[in-house]
């Protein structure tokens, strides 16, 4: 009886093994993986919609992703519009005392961050101009990112 179970659980341990080998060896086939970098860690911007102006800070960054967060600190709720480089990007409306965020990857350029308004205004807020330079670097052996 000994030499019985002596057996099967070798043959069972046998069979796992191989389970275990195969499915290793399906794994390292000679398929393309490319390991391309991450992108570059987002940065988050912070925006301040104020009566007569519009505020990006910093101002200037490099390229890759950002998160703008805009504060809204008029009396009237207002659309945020980013554009410049080919990208026109629209949230709203922001709420007064509300906030908003755009989050886009951003090419070298020019933008402007506006705030628009649905009700007529005696005076247009002066848009938030963003600089964006080279591209930041990649993320790649950052410890502590998603």
């Amino acid at each position: 009886m000994r030499a019985t179970r002596k057996t099967r659980w070798s043959g069972v341990i046998a069979f796992l093994a191989t389970g275990t080998l195969l499915a290793l060896a399906s794994g390292c086939g000679g398929e393309d993986f490319e390991n391309n970098p991450r992108p570059a860690v987002p940065l988050e911007l912070t925006g301040v919609i104020q009566p007569d102006e519009v505020t990006v800070s910093p101002n200037k960054v490099g390229a890759g992703p950002v998160l703008i967060t805009i504060s809204n600190q008029t009396g009237d709720a207002h659309t945020v519009t980013l554009a410049g480089e080919a990208v026109k990007e629209r949230i709203g409306p922001v709420n007064p005392q509300d906030t908003a965020t755009i989050q886009k990857t951003l090419a070298v350029g020019r933008y402007e961050v506006r705030a628009g308004s649905g009700v007529a205004v005696p005076k247009e807020i002066v848009p938030a101009v963003l600089r964006v330079g080279r591209a930041r670097r990649d993320s790649n052996n950052r410890l502590l990112l998603p």
